[in-house]
């Protein structure tokens, strides 16, 4: 079976029967994504302001990583715990209830068609729709969008809601093209599901993706075998059944609980302890490590004490505790100093950790196995197996790669976007990422974007994000029409200082002392710097509020002398 690495290889387009399909489209507003973010928009923006909205999306349903294949994958399933994890919708919540804390993909799409029947979304959203081209009309004060199959939109406001994991990462193996077994990546797992029983089952990459995939295909395949090139610092996540009586029974405390979410760090329900590492005396600090690590969930990396990212002796415990924890789980002593090291392979907490259910036990069992790939890398894929470095050679019927994504930026430099001069932003952001408040770009008039680069995004919960910069947007354009401004650019300036905010909170923390996604290392010749907002929800939220109500500091409100 081929390797699938482009999303518009489909199955052929089926012709959509609403307006929402027209070509030459003319909308106030054209939304391209139709996940948690774009579906958030097209409510607020259609029912609550008015606006002739519409939204393209490349898949075929609403729910965006939840209704690509990228995340039907054994395993595959939210790291947030419910109600966290959905809408602040009244009207959605009200009458929805989870069968488990952390839901699976399979949940999470009942969700989306759950909000389809309520909000009535889909009228408005063209599937199948991928976004080739972008550009500014000056003359006309509109962006024009032309999708893949030759459509084209025309909109006052362009919004892109692509999420962060937009641009899948593949590795440059010699000799992919000779595999004769099944070879897929994560983010396009065939809908159908892979018979992995009997079978010898590559996982390569221990990402969230790969621990997930991992921890299921290790309890069916004949053996399961790991290509791991830095160990995943795994939390316990304490899955658990849900039942609609115990969720109906707490619904009263939810407008409160909403409300809470968006004042933490992450826009978690939990968040920072107030109080630094060595202010407990060691018997205290166990007792307060181990309270966090028997709930669960992030609550050991978001809710611990608020130096361990900022100080490495901090650090250092946070991790001994972790290290102590984890490889008393692992009997095998070649697999526990892979997975479990005694040598921290970089400051706890800077990678995101992944959460676990008995990742640990599964790939301690005698029939599976883990490759340190870290100096020994794969090197060629034979028509049955992989062959590393050092010249071995595994023999696998599957390979499934967990290789990850171009993330925060990825997908934004994968659709065609150019400025009012006609640069690509892959050439704007060749020499690294600048945004404006993480949601806007110089030269790119009326133009938003969010849970991409420069926002809380990857050090966030997901709905709270969407719903955090989804009102300013919100707000923003309905300032525009209420003061009858046509015309809103975020200055270099204001991109200058927005960049110069984040270095400067980024540099007092241990990130950049990690090679990771967030800091852009996982790409080969990806500019090394912080993707996202690291300073918390709150504070985004007072910077960016600033920017409101100061009558749009940072942007300009005139085109060009030769637009106008």
């Amino acid at each position: 079976m081929p390797l699938r690495t482009d999303i518009s290889a489909q199955q052929p387009r089926v012709a959509g029967t609403t307006d929402s399909y027209q070509d030459n489209l003319d909308v106030d507003v054209l939304i391209v994504g139709a996940g948690f973010a774009g579906v958030y928009l097209l409510h607020r923006l259609r029912d609550e302001l008015g606006l002739n909205v519409k939204v393209y999306e490349a898949g075929t349903e609403l729910g965006g990583i939840w209704h690509w294949c990228q995340n039907c994958y054994p395993g595959a399933r939210v790291d947030t715990p419910v109600p966290c994890y959905e809408y602040s919708f009244p009207s959605i919540w009200k009458e929805w209830t989870w069968k488990e804390k952390y839901p699976s993909w399979k949940e999470l799409r009942e969700y989306f068609k759950f909000v389809d029947q309520k909000l009535d979304i889909k009228k408005d959203v063209a599937f199948e729709s991928r976004v080739i081209s972008s550009e500014y009309d000056p003359k006309a004060n509109k962006w024009v969008a032309k999708t893949e199959d030759g459509r084209t939109a025309r909109c006052h406001y362009l919004i892109n809601a692509l999420g962060f994991a937009a641009k899948r990462s593949f590795p440059d193996w010699k000799g992919m093209e000779n595999f004769k077994g099944e070879i897929h990546h994560s983010s396009f797992w065939p809908e159908g599901g892979v018979d992995v029983k009997g079978k010898k089952v590559a996982v390569v990459g221990t990402g969230a993706t790969g621990i997930q995939l991992s921890q299921e295909i290790g309890q069916q395949a004949a053996s399961t075998t790991v290509f791991q090139r830095t160990p995943n610092l795994c939390l316990p996540m304490r899955q658990r059944k849900l039942t609609a009586e115990e969720q109906n029974a707490a619904k009263d405390t939810y407008p409160e609980y909403f409300k809470h979410r968006m004042t933490t760090f992450a826009g978690f329900p939990y968040d920072f302890a107030d109080k630094n590492t060595f202010d407990d005396s060691p018997e205290e600090r166990e007792k307060f490590f181990e309270e966090r690590w028997q709930n669960g969930g992030f609550e050991f990396w978001l809710a611990t004490y608020k130096d361990m990212l900022f100080d490495w002796d901090a650090n250092a415990e946070t991790w001994n505790f972790w290290l102590k924890k984890t490889r008393e789980r692992i009997k095998d002593p070649r697999k526990r100093d892979i997975l479990a090291p005694t040598k921290a392979p970089h400051a706890w907490g800077t990678k995101r950790p992944s959460l676990e259910q008995n990742f640990y036990e599964v790939m301690d069992q005698p029939n599976n196995d883990v490759v340190d790939i870290k100096n020994n890398n794969v090197v060629e894929v034979k028509e049955n197996g992989l062959v590393t470095e050092d010249g071995q050679f595994r023999e696998f019927d599957i390979i499934a790669l967990a290789t990850g994504f171009d993330a925060v930026t990825g997908g934004m430099k994968n659709m065609g976007l150019k400025d009012i001069n006609g640069i690509d932003i892959n050439e704007k952001w060749a020499e690294g990422t600048k945004t404006y408040l993480g949601m806007t770009l110089s030269g790119h008039p009326n133009h938003f974007f969010l849970y991409g680069a420069q926002g809380p995004t990857a050090f966030s919960n997901g709905p709270s994000c969407v719903e955090l910069q989804g009102e300013w947007i919100v707000d923003a354009i309905a300032k525009l029409r209420k003061e009858n401004i046509q015309y809103l650019d975020a200055t270099k300036e204001g991109e200058d200082r927005w960049f110069n905010y984040i270095k400067e909170i980024n540099d007092k923390t241990l990130f950049p002392h990690t090679n990771s996604w967030y800091m852009g290392a996982n790409i080969p010749g990806k500019v090394r710097e912080q993707l996202n907002w690291p300073g918390g929800f709150p504070l985004y939220e007072e910077k960016t509020r600033e920017v409101l109500n100061n009558g749009f500091e940072g942007f300009t409100t005139q085109p060009p002398a030769a637009a106008a």
